[in-house]
């Protein structure tokens, strides 16, 4: 009698290639951006022989839309960091054995994490108080603060949804091996569980503060002096010459092209590199 040896076997998973556009160089991208600005140069029938070229108009406001893109980024980095904080202890709410908690916090998370973004802005910009009286004190809140606030709110709620996953994609195994060592809950979340879902967070967790520096031109409809507000006070003051547009609106595209394409780029690498294998 013979037997069959050859037995089937699994081919390694091919490598998946890398996306378009994330696959793209720098200094391929650059020069489609840097064309925006520089392109209306090339038109000078738009411009009269007396006026400064849109260029060199750029070039003097140049230093003004840094400082804005500038407060942009603080923006970015207080609405991120408050709503984590918040958002992290609403996640945890949504995983408690105590079910009114569970539910507020369910409820709350769903309700920010569906609301349009620029409505909340709206919210926190002229339903909140410009100053509150405490113990005889006033204590001013300028529209800066109240964009934070604003955009805080739904960075809150996914955050909410970002840790709630994480901490249901671990097996179970993980919970009743520490209730086997004698754990409290509260033990294992911070001993066991959270550190292992740090790795899983934080992919997602960049690729959401991108998309909330992106979010951070909305102030500009609000009246708070970022870099699109600076950008049209500067073409107003200008005249509203219309070959500047392109070189003004491209100058703040590569601005945030600039700060945001790396941190998709890491991200990218983290999603690869913490990849979970099941």
């Amino acid at each position: 009698m013979t037997y069959k040896t050859d037995l089937p076997v699994m081919l390694p998973m091919k490598r998946r290639e890398a996306e378009p556009f994330l696959s793209l160089k720098m200094w391929y991208i650059l020069p489609i951006a840097l064309l925006a600005i520089l392109g209306p140069n090339l038109v000078v029938a738009q411009s009269t022989p007396e006026s400064q070229s849109p260029i060199a108009v750029l070039l003097n406001w140049a230093p003004l839309l840094l400082k804005g893109f500038i407060f942009n980024l603080v923006i970015s980095v207080s609405a991120m960091a408050l709503g984590t904080f918040v958002g992290a202890i609403l996640g945890l709410g949504q995983i408690s054995l105590f079910a009114p908690t569970r539910h507020s916090s369910w409820f709350v998370t769903q309700f920010f994490r569906n609301a349009p973004w620029l409505v909340l802005l709206f919210f926190a910009m002229f339903l909140l108080p410009f100053e509150i009286n405490l113990f005889g004190f006033k204590i001013p809140f300028p529209d800066w603060f109240k964009a934070i606030l604003g955009l805080s709110l739904p960075v809150m709620a996914n955050v909410s949804e970002i840790v709630r996953g994480a901490v249901r994609s671990l097996p179970s195994g993980q919970w009743e091996a520490a209730e086997s060592l004698a754990y409290t809950r509260l033990q294992t979340l911070w001993l066991i569980i959270l550190p292992q879902c740090v790795k899983r967070m934080l992919p997602p967790w960049m690729n959401l503060y991108s998309i909330l520096t992106m979010a951070t031109v909305l102030a500009s409809i609000v009246g708070v002096n970022e870099v699109m507000t600076l950008t049209g006070q500067a073409l107003a003051s200008e005249g509203g010459r219309p070959d500047l547009l392109a070189p003004f609106y491209g100058f703040v595209l590569l601005l945030f092209f600039i700060y945001c394409y790396p941190i998709a780029k890491f991200t990218v690498w983290l999603e690869t590199k913490y990849a979970v294998i099941s």
